[in-house]
């Protein structure tokens, strides 16, 4: 009994390796190859398939590409090549998520792209991209939340600040492969529309209609709903040098700073604030929050990060996963699914390389170790139903392919070539080199007046 007991702590301490996220990344993969080969996911414990539409986008070998790539699984990758060339046509009658496609199947493609350099690639790249593009056909510029990929018609004017104007990253690079700025100038249509109704104090609200331009929720926060707003701003500066954007960044950082954080005994928080006064409304977060001390780290404020980081360990340590839903002065969860999520994960990525200090590696151990414990199925991983009961739910992500796998390999000391000084990562996690954007070109082909 004793010894059975000293095994199992042994092995709640292993320390795990690059190779063994690629050995669990492989075993799911093969999974999804077995069960579900054509359509979006992977359910892993029926060990069937479910695709997000009436038909099927490809979404989990597009998004697990990039990850093929970064972990030199070639053979996998070439097979997912081919079956975009071959097999894959996106001339369907369904309607879409704007926001979800761009990130996921436009930037997965993308980056394909950049990978192959294969014209036929970039030929399925750029005709997603342009039937996505009639979703931008609003008053505002602001795209609406569903378009239809075969007709272009388009429905749901209202629409978060994410999925208002996150797209400049993607559609930015669509344009330098393309030669052609119409892409990047849409998308940045649409963040000057958020832009320029944000209030006097400098903070955005949180849903906005895309055809009148109103506010519609006045609350200002960085979670779920808002925060690949601000992650583009930082992000797609960084990629191309616009120098609006840094602007931007400067100036919507600043505010957050000032209004948004709220010290707790339990570390800092980022509630809700209104976004005319700065007064607190709501003390719920989301786990998406996590990924700010990745954005904190590639903006330079380390002191800001590490203390958010804290926070969000300590979340983690109280249930062994993180809910994707908090209530930081109840302290409980008001939506307690874990959905396999990679920010966490993330967030110890960007601040072991940028500080160097070990104690990150060492958080990501453990949040491997817990995710092995409550997630691995006998063919892959799954969500959590309720991380105070750690019942799996029977999904699986494709995001968990993109970035969490990615994100704990890089984490571990895998393929030291893709790191943050060479790459900018979307906020699916595909990776682009920056070296292959030339500034002159960039100007030029976006459009860009500095």
């Amino acid at each position: 009994m004793c010894l059975i007991g000293l095994s199992l702590k042994a092995q709640d301490k292993k320390i795990y390796t690059a190779q063994d996220v690629k050995d669990e990344f492989v075993r799911t993969w093969l999974a999804y190859k077995q069960y579900a080969w054509g359509h979006d996911v992977l359910l892993p414990i029926t060990k069937t398939n479910a695709d997000w539409y009436k038909e099927s986008l490809h979404i989990s070998p597009i998004d697990a590409y990039s990850t093929m790539q970064v972990m030199k699984l070639d053979k996998y990758a070439k097979e997912v090549e081919q079956y975009i060339k071959d097999s894959v046509s996106f001339d369907k009658d369904i309607y879409v998520k704007t926001f979800e496609v761009n990130i996921r199947v436009l930037g997965g493609l993308l980056c394909m792209y950049q990978y192959t350099n294969d014209p036929r690639i970039l030929a399925q790249t750029k005709d997603f991209g342009d039937r996505m593009l009639k979703a931008f056909n609003s008053p505002t510029g602001i795209p609406y939340y569903w378009v239809n990929l075969k007709t272009g018609a388009v429905k749901g004017s209202q629409v978060n600040t994410a999925e208002a104007a996150s797209y400049m990253f993607e559609m930015g690079i669509l344009s330098y492969y393309t030669k052609n700025p119409a892409y990047y100038q849409a998308a940045k249509k649409a963040n000057l529309c958020i832009w320029n109704k944000r209030s006097k104090i400098n903070l955005v609200g949180n849903v906005i209609n895309n055809e009148t331009g109103e506010w519609i929720d006045r609350n200002s926060y960085i979670g779920a709903g808002d925060d690949s707003y601000f992650e583009y701003l930082l992000k797609t500066w960084v990629l191309f040098k616009d120098p609006q954007l840094k602007n931007m960044w400067d100036i919507s950082i600043a505010a957050i700073n000032k209004y948004i954080p709220e010290q707790t005994n339990t570390g800092v928080w980022y509630g809700y604030v209104n976004m005319d006064t700065g007064e607190k409304t709501k003390s719920t977060v989301t786990l998406y929050d996590a990924f700010w001390p990745a954005l904190y780290s590639l903006g330079g404020d380390i002191k800001r990060a590490e203390a958010f980081d804290d926070t969000w360990d300590g979340l983690w340590n109280k249930y062994g996963l993180e809910p994707s839903g908090y209530d930081y002065k109840k302290e409980e969860p008001t939506y307690p699914v874990y959905d396999l999520n990679p920010e966490i994960i993330e967030s110890a990525y960007y601040l072991h390389y940028y500080t160097k200090n070990p104690k990150y590696e060492a958080r990501g151990q453990q949040y491997y170790r817990d995710i092995l414990k409550y997630c691995k199925t006998d063919i892959a991983f799954s969500s959590i139903a309720d991380v105070r009961t750690m019942k799996q739910n029977n999904e699986l992500p494709t995001f968990f392919f993109a970035e969490t796998m990615k994100y704990f390999y890089l984490l571990f000391g895998g393929n030291p070539d893709i790191n943050l000084k060479e790459y900018v990562f979307n906020t699916e996690a595909h990776p682009f080199k920056k070296s292959g954007f030339v500034p002159k070109e960039v100007n030029k082909r976006l459009g860009i007046n500095n």
